[in-house]
This record gives C-alpha cells, structure tokens and sequence, in this order.
C-alpha cells in the first residue's frame, strides 16, 4: 500500500500475501488450518497483509463477538497494526470506533458488529491482563517478542467455535520457545506456515532493499534481511572500525549527555557525549577498574569523578544503570545534574547501538580507549540456547548501550520517549 494526497493506493499483491490475505476462506486448499503463522524479513509486508485478512475473516464467521490484538505493547500495536489498517478497513467500508480508554475497536460492516481488544504483552505479568476473556480470534503481531505465558494466556482464552490463531514475526534465536513449539511443530499443531523475504512485498523498491540490506550486519542481518532463525555468534559489533568510527570531535556540540555503568567489584565506565546534528560523539570518557586499582570507590568518589567528566558543560541528563539505586540517589541528592534510569533490554539495545554504528551516527574521540578496546573483545556468548553476551569486557559496551536506547535512538516503552535537554 502506498499512500497518496487523497487516499490509499494499493500495489498489486504478491503471491505469497495473497495466501495470507486469503487462506482462510472456504475455497482455499489452506482453509482447514487452525492458525497461521508468518515469520520473515521485515519490510517484507506480512504485518499489513496479516492484520485486514484478520479482521475480514472475523466479519466472514463471527458477529458481536470479540477479538484481541496483542503487541509487545499497546504504543507499538497501535504503530505497527491499527494506524496501518484502520485507513484500509474504512476505504473497504468498515466503520472503526477507537474506544482509547479502553483500548478497544468496535468496527462494523453489512449489519455486524465486532470488538477487538488491545493487548501488550511486554513482560510475564502481562498474562493476566488478557486472562478471564473469552475470544474468537487472536493476532500476536511479533510474537517473538512476547513472554511465553502471555502468548500461552492468550491462545487459552480463544474457546469460541471456529477461532482460529494468528501469529507473525521475525526470526530470533532457532532455540527461542516459539520456534521450538509452534514452527517446528507446525503440522502437529495444524499451522499454515508462510515464509516471507523483502521480495514477497512488491511496494519495496531495489533502492529500499539495498538500504535495509545495507542497515543491518552479522545476525541481525540474517534474521531481518534474510529472514533466518540463526545464533548469534562472534563478535558482538563486527561493524565497527577505527577508521569509520574514531575520529577528533569537533568543537561545537549542541547538547551534552553522560551515560553510566556503575560497579563497586567490577569496572565502572562513563561517557561523555555530545551531539553535532545527526552525530552523536563520544568525546571523552572515566573508566575505573577496581582490581586493577587494588581499590574501590564510594558512591560520592565515583559522583567527584562525573562532575569532572562534565567540566563544567550543561549537561542535559545523566543516564545510569537502573540497578545503580545507591548512585541514581547520590546524583538526584546533589541536584546538579538531571538522572534517568537508563533503558536495559540487551537485545534490543545491541541491535540500536548497530543501527547507529552502520549508519555512521555514533562516532568516538580516540581519548575513548576502553571503549574502542572493548569493541574488539565484546563478544556473543557461544553455545547458549538463547542470545547472550559473556560478561566480560562489556563494561563501555554496557553504558554506550544505556545512552544509546535512552537517547539517541527513539524507544518505545509504551509510548515514552526520552532525549536529553538543556538544563536551564
């Protein structure tokens, strides 16, 4: 689909979304399925095509019967499914009512009307938000991303006569549980199973892929672009080099942030950054190493070192390791400096350090030794059933990845978005 001044413009399908818009349907050879799952690249238009062929077969069997739509959470459901379909269902003549408070749609067509519920299944005690229902259908938009037992809750609740289940998403770890018990068990479980590339999505241009193809890099390369369910293994940012990445900060910068990952026994590393338009630079650093030192520091000895890290700038926010409790309440008691809790999804935060590492908007001063050191050690942890990193050098790595998914990417955590500021 492809927007336009006046309203939406569809490209012509491919055929493998074609199976997904319509395999439901009494005349499709698919139709005795009980669920269907997506996986693939992104981009690859499973989302959209997944999300209308859902609501059309709810309004094909059911009427005053409820639904739910399930996201890791609410702010990216209503991102990545309901601003994207609701244009389409009232081009196609459905009426969509938002109930915000509620986080329900009530959409009709011909004389019926159905409800579709908004969940967000971000962690384990999700599952009992959606508990207690009782559905027709259910749609888990990047499943992957949701705990087990919410997925699990989920499909429990779906007990009306003809339900059927919907799940789409990209691939992770090949030992992540929903490859395990529903891609692998896919017959035994009655699932259709598609499997899409960026080719499967005709509205993509060869520039577009060639940018997606170029955006990503090691596992996250063949996960997104190739669509694999494939370990990670190695080194952690294979991306990054000293010729692309090291350089003098320039002198101007337009604002100022410190980022922290605090250890009393283990290594403790600040960075300074600053931001000169799109790039943010790493233009000085603090790392104390404990045992190298034969000493350890106190919350105030630590603090003395951040203010002479700052030097004087107007710093915008301090972000700092949420299990830091003892050092978050040392900086907030000085009042100088303004401190958030810093975003901690490894993952995630790894996949957005390299994002902005291929897209030459992270940048390092060479005054930045333990960082660039650690660039070359940080590695994957071998043999493990689910993506980890070893715990070691990954000190710089953990602080770069704080201010990273705190700053200078934006993240969605139902709907909260930080930047750092000027204090005034």
């Amino acid at each position: 689909m492809n927007p336009s001044n006046k309203k939406s413009a569809f490209t012509p399908f491919s055929p493998k979304q074609m199976k997904a818009l319509c395999w439901w349907m009494p005349e499709s050879p698919f139709s005795g399925y009980d669920a269907v799952i997506c996986d693939g690249a992104v981009r690859s238009g499973k989302t959209l095509c997944m999300s209308v062929s859902f609501v059309t077969w709810a309004f094909s069997v059911f009427s005053d019967s409820s639904f739910a739509l399930c996201g890791k959470t609410i702010a990216s459901l209503r991102r990545n499914v309901v601003t994207v379909i609701l244009p389409v269902l009232r081009e196609l003549g459905f009426e969509c009512n938002e109930k915000y408070s509620r986080n329900l749609i009530e959409i009709s067509h011909s004389g019926r009307t159905n409800r579709f519920y908004l969940f967000g299944g971000k962690d384990e005690g999700s599952a009992a938000l959606i508990q207690g229902m009782t559905l027709a259908g259910v749609l888990l938009d990047e499943v992957t991303l949701m705990p087990r037992s919410f997925v699990e809750q989920a499909l429990a609740r779906c007990s009306v006569e003809g339900s059927k289940l919907w799940f789409n998403c990209n691939p992770e770890h090949p030992m992540h549980w929903f490859h395990e018990e529903w891609i692998k068990k896919k017959d035994e479980k009655n699932c259709f199973y598609l499997h899409f590339t960026m080719k499967d999505n005709p509205s993509l241009t060869q520039s577009i892929i060639r940018r997606y193809e170029k955006l990503y890099s090691g596992a996250f390369y063949e996960r997104f672009v190739l669509g694999r369910w494939v370990a990670a293994q190695g080194c952690v940012y294979p991306m990054f080099s000293h010729e692309k990445h090291v350089e003098e900060p320039p002198d101007v910068m337009e604002e100022f942030c410190i980022s922290c990952d605090y250890g009393t026994v283990n290594p403790s590393s600040f960075g300074l950054w600053g931001r000169n338009g799109r790039v943010w630079y790493r233009i000085d650093e603090y790392y104390f190493d404990s045992r190298a030192e034969g000493r350890q520091k106190t919350d105030s000895e630590h603090y003395a070192s951040l203010c002479e890290l700052a030097d004087g700038r107007k710093i915008g926010s301090v972000i700092v390791d949420p299990s830091a409790a003892s050092f978050i309440e040392c900086i907030r008691r000085d009042g100088r400096f303004r401190v958030i809790p810093a975003k901690n999804d490894v993952i995630d935060g790894i996949r957005r350090v390299s994002d902005c590492l291929k897209d030459g908007t992270l940048k390092f001063s060479p005054r930045c030794r333990d960082s660039i050191r650690e660039f070359g050690l940080y590695r994957w942890e071998e043999n493990s059933a689910k993506d980890s990193v070893r715990k070691e050098n990954d000190h710089a790595m953990d602080d770069i990845r704080y201010f990273v998914s705190t700053v200078a990417s934006a993240v969605d955590d139902g709907g909260f978005f930080a930047l750092a500021t000027t204090r005034r």
